[in-house]
C-alpha cells in the first residue's frame, strides 16, 4: 500500500510540474512595480480559470494529501531505535603494553637520582 501511494505522489507530482510550465505567466513580475503602472497590472487582472490552472490546484490538493497520508503511515510503522542498535559489535580493543622508561646513567635525570640516594657526594 505504501508503495502505490509513493508511486501515485511521484505520478502526481510529474503531472503538477507539467501544467505549472505550461501556464502562461501573468508578466510583468518585479518590473511592473517600478512607478507608474496601474493596480491592475500590479494585483494581476482576474483571468479566466484554464484547464491548466485547474489541473494545478487539484494535482497541488492531491499532492499535499497523499504527502500527509505517507507522512502518518511511516510514522506508524517504524519504531524509534538507536543510530547505535543493529550494527555488529565492535571488536573488544586490547591495550599495548607500555614502552619500559630506561635512562642511561650517564644523562641528567640518573645523576640526580645518584645526588638523591648519595646525601654527601
Amino acid at each position: 500500500m505504501y508503495t502505490v501511494l509513493l508511486v501515485l505522489l511521484l505520478l502526481d507530482s510529474l503531472v503538477m510540474a507539467t501544467a505549472i510550465l505550461l501556464q502562461a505567466g501573468q508578466g510583468g513580475g518585479l518590473a511592473s512595480l517600478g512607478g507608474g503602472s496601474g493596480t491592475e497590472m500590479v494585483m494581476g487582472g482576474r483571468q479566466a480559470t484554464t484547464l491548466l490552472h485547474t489541473i494545478t490546484w487539484w494535482g497541488s490538493g492531491i499532492f499535499l494529501f497523499l504527502a500527509l497520508i505517507l507522512a502518518v503511515m511511516s510514522s506508524r510503522t517504524s519504531v524509534p531505535r538507536s543510530v547505535l542498535e543493529g550494527g555488529p559489535a565492535p571488536a573488544p580493543v586490547q591495550q599495548a603494553p607500555l614502552p619500559i622508561q630506561s635512562s642511561p646513567t650517564g644523562t641528567a635525570s640518573g645523576k640526580v637520582r645518584r645526588a638523591i640516594r648519595e646525601p654527601g657526594g
